[in-house]
């Protein structure tokens, strides 16, 4: 079993104190994808500590951003970043691994990208968004199509600010077309990646229709113990890869005060052999 874990950590250092280590060595992911680190290169060693193979783009722009993936199998590649001439905002959302899966005849492709979060009423943050989620959109491209080849699999994870349907939040009615994440032309990147580029939400395929659950709760209010929340954070695979997801879930913590960030872990299971149906394997607060 191969277990990839992917979470937001709003500052590595923070979700530190607030309990990130007990957690990891509580799930022991043989990957982690990591978004938002905010952090140099040796303090995000320092604190995964020894075992790891690692591969981090830190953010041009101090102080934000910053996406890494963390290994305990074989290494054979890493590439950074969409490519020359990526503004320094959109630096720190988007890097690559190819990890060597016992048993398999091509490398798994693991990606950890950070979508920009964006505003409605801000048309300068909005158009930086689109211009990422074109670039990522492109390199999405390429990799389901090498994966259609048989050159490699490819699994994404991260942080993309954005719900794709009425399911993904708690309160669709007031944020549709209104707030960031929420915006019909936000949704219609998501339609093109499932639709077009022939990827699988491991998420809800494993977890059922719905409501929820939901990976991100605000740190204000009762947002949190009402779980008036969004899924935003994805694990997406090619179809090869889709077959041997077994079980997904949502690492939600127990109470308000023992999150360690603002996002839950999302976590999937894969097997070597495929599943024998599609049918979910459970529904409920835990689950993707």
């Amino acid at each position: 079993m191969l277990t990839v874990a992917t979470v937001n950590v709003n500052g590595i250092r923070a979700a530190y104190r607030r309990g990130m280590g007990e957690w990891l060595a509580r799930r022991e992911p043989d990957v982690l994808l990591l978004q938002e680190v905010r952090a140099p290169d040796e303090v995000l060693n320092e604190l995964l500590g020894e075992g790891w193979h690692v591969a981090h783009q830190a953010c041009d722009i101090k102080g934000r951003a910053g996406v890494a993936i963390a290994s305990r199998l074989p290494v054979s590649a890493v590439r950074v970043g969409l490519g020359d001439g990526e503004p320094p905002v959109d630096t720190g959302r988007w890097v690559e691994m190819d990890v060597e899966v016992p048993g398999s005849d091509r490398p798994l492709t693991v990606v950890s990208v950070y979508i920009h979060s964006g505003t409605a009423s801000d048309p300068e943050r909005m158009a930086a968004k689109y211009s990422h989620l074109d670039r990522v959109t492109a390199r999405l491209a390429e990799l389901a199509e090498q994966a259609a080849a048989g050159e490699r699999d490819v699994l994404v994870g991260g942080d993309v600010n954005i719900v794709h349907r009425p399911v993904d939040i708690k309160n669709w009615k007031g944020n549709h077309n209104r707030t960031s994440g929420v915006l019909d032309e936000e949704i219609a990147y998501l339609d093109r990646w499932f639709d077009e580029l022939g990827l699988v939400d491991l998420g809800r395929l494993l977890a059922g229709e719905g409501p929820g659950p939901y990976t991100w709760w605000s740190w204000r209010g009762k947002a949190f113990d009402n779980d008036a929340g969004w899924r935003i954070d994805y694990l997406l695979a090619t179809p090869r890869v889709a077959e041997h997801a077994h079980e997904a879930a949502v690492d939600r913590a127990e109470t308000y005060d023992r999150r360690f960030s603002d996002h839950a872990p999302v976590v999937v299971d894969l097997a070597p052999s495929p599943r024998r149906e599609l049918a979910p394997t459970a529904v409920g607060a835990e689950r993707a």
